[in-house]
């Protein structure tokens, strides 16, 4: 392995570096037939902060660890004794998400472009220089802890839209489908057609419906909530007997399955 880092290499790296407390937490698995690059890489990983770092010298080896410590990061050389890099690429994509930098000593074209369709994030080629390799590992991490981030932040989002059978329904837009056809709604019957489509599968009492959509306290001889469930029903062609989409639970109230 060649040794020193060029000063572009040193600034690039601490471009891409995350904080220390997360670099703590994340698992780096490194495969590899090579001890010595093994011992190698995981001094260097350690040494940038990287605490949990795992060794396997083969992909039986690999698997093991894979379901023993559920790495955050996959270093995979692509020459192994007992399966190629490639394929324990192609298996790990099958199931996990995470990255997966490749190894290798050839430098054709054609095996960078194997490994990066088979689901590998980057390709570093040997010898390399140590330092690369963090820099690389680094950026591939930040990039997926964000990527999840946002993931997360946007599945965190309350829905601004549903689709129940054929039955669209926007907040964005404050419009309603129905089979692609779009349906006049007054604001009540949008509010109450979008309250339980957002409660798809519970049932939702008639008082806590009312009280909702209304803003009003409910009283039990109020049939206000009945009448406009039956106007719902009518502009979406229900069958009285057999509704497709506002069912009645006799004596709680109404869902949307």
């Amino acid at each position: 392995s060649r040794t020193g880092c060029p000063a572009f290499l040193s600034k690039f790296i601490v471009i891409v570096g995350i904080p220390m407390d997360e670099l703590k937490e994340k698992k780096i698995l490194v495969v590899d037939d090579q001890p010595q690059l093994l011992r190698m890489v995981d001094e260097i990983l350690r040494r940038e902060g990287f605490t949990r770092v795992f060794l396997a010298p083969d992909c039986a080896r690999a698997m093991e660890q894979l379901r023993a410590v559920k790495p955050d990061l996959a270093v995979l050389d692509v020459m192994l004794p007992d399966m190629d890099g490639f394929t324990l690429c192609q298996t790990l994509r099958q199931t996990h998400l995470w990255p997966i930098i490749m190894l290798t000593a050839k430098v054709e074209d054609m095996d960078k472009i194997m490994g990066l369709t088979l689901g590998a994030d980057d390709y570093i080629t040997k010898p390399f220089n140590p330092l690369e390799l963090v820099a690389r590992v680094k950026t591939q991490l930040r990039r997926y802890t964000r990527y999840n981030a946002k993931e997360a932040a946007a599945a965190a989002q309350p829905a601004e839209e549903h689709e129940v059978n054929g039955l669209f329904i926007s907040k964005t837009t404050h419009k309603c489908t129905l089979y692609g056809q779009e349906i006049s709604l007054t604001p009540l019957e949008f509010s109450i057609l979008w309250y339980l489509c957002e409660r798809r599968g519970r049932v939702v009492p008639s008082e806590e419906l009312f009280e909702a959509v209304w803003g009003e306290k409910y009283f039990d001889s109020n049939n206000t909530v009945m009448s406009h469930i039956a106007r719902l029903r009518e502009k979406l062609h229900e069958q009285s007997k057999k509704p497709k989409f506002i069912k009645t639970v006799w004596g709680v109230g109404y869902t949307i399955e």
